[in-house]
This record gives structure tokens, C-alpha cells and sequence, in this order.
């Protein structure tokens, strides 16, 4: 189905305490653990000795099939925001595709009919509101943080129509680059040797203790790849899903710009004494980089390669140093909004300076 079209496109990679006090004595006065030590003294027990058995138990019946004319993908129940008693579904932008309704297939071979009221092309994810959802399914708590790398997991879905199948691994890393739609990359990115096929696409990664820490979308297909899948991070499920139960949609924020990593040969061809930063290769016309950052004026050649020279270097955006295109990206995708002013810092001529940029949104994609 659908999910498809991700597994190729993955293969064109570009590569984001509490302190409580119970009873009289304070836990430093009883010599005791704190309840955030304890929590965390838990939480790495239940890591060391996962039960993936257990796991299953707890989280297959809120892991649903979300089906459509195309195919078949995944999904899991999430909880709305308080006041919100409608029962939704999360999965994949790409899993649903243009559908208005799918049929949402539950554990226990119950299946309804689900409305599509919300979809994020851009981060792959799409919210379905379900009718009928049985009493005994509860919606899974989403992690409000990114995984650090050697979390277990596991990726719980439909592979090949394979209903109710869990695969296990460990989170291989964060803050990949994923192509998704229009022209856009989600630059967060969670990466798992959790293997995840088509129809995994939609299902929730979640940890030892049941939390969704990321939405399944892709796995990395081609013949020297092992167990390489991507899943859509809860911190921006979390951000985006709210907006497309409320809205239906989520703008998100364009700021116009192709950006190059400083290397040796560009810094030396700029005039540059390090390599911090990213290179505005061009400030497309039309958008909001367009009158405040300086692309390209020339072309020069350092060691036999073609350089180009002439372009703002931002070094910070709002304070936060951008050493590489991807903490450029991270930020603008997933702390900024359109119409938020941001500050980026940019070495021109030799000057370090502070530009303001309102942002804008994110461009529809243009007719083939």
C-alpha cells in the first residue's frame, strides 16, 4: 500500500524532576530514595529485564489495523485532550492517504468505521475519530521526551497483513533526517533495529513499560541493509495530533532557505576562521529568508572543487548554536510556528549580526 512509496524514500536519506516529599521525613532525612530516584530506579530495572511477552498483553488491544481502498496499515488508540470524549486513532499521513473514512480493525476482530479529521503530510501523521471503540481498550500514553539511544523497544502493527505482530529491538538512534511529502524532511526522526515492514507503518514503538515513543513509518530497504526502521517521534506527535484533532490540519514553518555544512574548502573560500554554522546557499524569492539572508554571489574553485562564496553563515537561531543543517532544521520544524519571529545569528562580511525573520508557512507542493 501506500507505505510503500516511504520504504523507497527512506533510501534517499539527507543523513531533536520532579522533587516530592511524602509523610513527615523528607526521603534525605530517612535516608530513603526520592520518588523520582525510585521512578527512575524502575524504569531501569523494567529496561533490564524487559517481558516482551508482558508488553504484548498490555498493548496489543489498543493497537488497531487502519484499512482503505489502498491497503492495509496500522494504528494505535490515543487519548484527546481533556473534555474531549470522541475516541481517535493515531497513524500515518501516508497510511491513509486521501481517504475520508477507514476501517479500523481491532484486536478482538471487532471492526469500525473510523473518520479521517485530521492529516500532517509533511510529519506523516494523520488522526482518525472512531465511533464505536470496545470498553475494554484504553489509549496509550505517548512519552512527552526522545529516546536515548539503547532504549529497548518494540514495533507492535500488521507487517504483510500479519495481524497483531510484535518485533523487538533497541532505539538506534535520534534526530534522523526522514524524507516525507512535500519536499520536506522530518529532521527528528527516531531510528530502531525493531524491524518494521509494510503495514508496521502507523503502529506504535513503545518502551518496556507500554509508552509510545514513536509512530512507525519506514524501514530501510536495500540489499546491505539490516533492520533499519524510522519511526515519527512522540514529542512531535504530541505537537502535531492535538492540531489535527482541533483543526484538521498543522501549519508548519517555512523560512526559505538552502543551507550547505561548512567545509574546509567553502570556510577557506569565505574567509572563514571556523567551520560552526551552515552555509545559505540560496534565499529563495518569495519567502521570508528572501529579504533578510544573503545566498550565493559567485562561484569559486579550492583544491579543483567548484565553492560557493558570498552567503550569510547562520551560527544561532533565538541563542541556540546551529553547528550543523540538522540543528538548524530541528528547530524551525519543531519549536516555531508561522508567524513566529525567530533571531538568527549570521556571520556576513566577515560580521557576526542579528536578523529577524517572521516565518512563514510551508508551501503547497507545486503541480508535476
Amino acid at each position: 500500500m501506500r507505505s510503500d512509496y516511504l520504504v523507497v524514500a527512506v533510501a534517499l536519506l539527507i543523513a531533536t524532576a520532579g522533587f516530592g516529599v511524602v509523610g513527615a521525613q523528607s526521603p534525605a532525612t530517612a535516608g530513603g530514595a526520592s520518588d523520582a530516584q525510585t521512578a527512575q530506579q524502575a524504569q531501569q530495572a523494567q529496561q533490564a529485564n524487559c517481558d516482551y511477552a508482558a508488553l504484548y498483553d498490555q498493548t496489543i488491544d489498543s493497537v488497531v489495523g487502519v484499512g482503505t481502498a489502498a491497503g492495509q496499515g496500522s494504528g494505535f488508540v490515543y487519548q484527546a485532550a481533556s473534555g474531549n470524549d470522541s475516541s481517535y486513532v493515531v497513524t500515518n499521513a501516508h497510511v491513509v492517504g486521501d481517504a475520508s473514512n477507514v476501517t479500523v480493525q481491532f484486536a478482538n476482530e471487532a471492526s469500525s468505521t473510523g473518520e479521517v479529521v485530521g492529516t500532517d503530510p509533511i510529519a506523516d501523521l494523520a488522526v482518525v475519530r472512531v465511533a464505536d471503540v470496545p470498553s475494554d481498550v484504553e489509549a496509550l500514553d505517548v512519552a512527552e521526551s526522545t529516546p536515548d539511544p539503547g532504549v529497548k523497544v518494540a514495533a507492535i502493527g500488521s507487517p504483510f497483513g500479519l495481524d497483531e505482530t510484535i518485533t523487538h529491538g533497541i532505539v538506534s538512534g535520534v534526530n534522523r533526517s526522514l524524507p516525507t511529502g512535500q519536499n520536506a524532511a522530518v529532521p527528528t526522526v527516531v531510528q530502531t533495529d525493531a524491524p518494521i515492514n509494510p503495514g508496521n507503518s502507523g503502529g506504535p514503538l513503545v518502551t518496556c513499560d507500554g509508552t509510545v515513543v514513536g509512530v512507525n513509518t519506514a524501514g530501510l530497504q536495500a540489499s546491505r541493509a539490516d533492520n533499519i526502521g524510522f519511526a515519527v517521534p512522540s514529542t512531535l506527535v504530541e505537537r502535531v495530533v492535538p492540531a489535527l484533532v482541533e483543526n484538521g490540519s498543522y501549519d508548519h514553518a517555512h523560512l526559505g532557505v538552502s543551507v550547505r555544512p561548512i567545509t574546509p574548502q567553502l570556510a577557506a573560500a569565505n574567509d572563514l576562521n571556523t567551520t560552526e554554522g551552515v552555509y545559505v546557499h540560496q534565499a529563495s524569492e518569495g519567502t521570508p529568508a528572501a529579504d533578510a539572508l544573503q545566498g550565493t554571489t559567485e562561484i569559486a574553485t579550492v583544491d579543483g572543487n567548484r565553492v560557493p562564496v558570498g552567503g550569510d553563515v547562520v551560527v544561532a537561531v533565538d541563542n541556540r548554536t546551529v553547528n550543523t543543517t540538522r540543528d538548524l532544521g530541528a528547530y524551525l520544524f519543531t519549536e516555531t510556528r508561522p508567524g513566529e519571529t525567530v533571531t538568527l545569528t549570521v556571520v556576513r562580511d566577515g560580521e557576526r549580526q542579528q536578523v529577524e525573520v517572521t516565518l512563514g508557512e510551508w508551501p503547497e507542493p507545486q503541480a508535476t
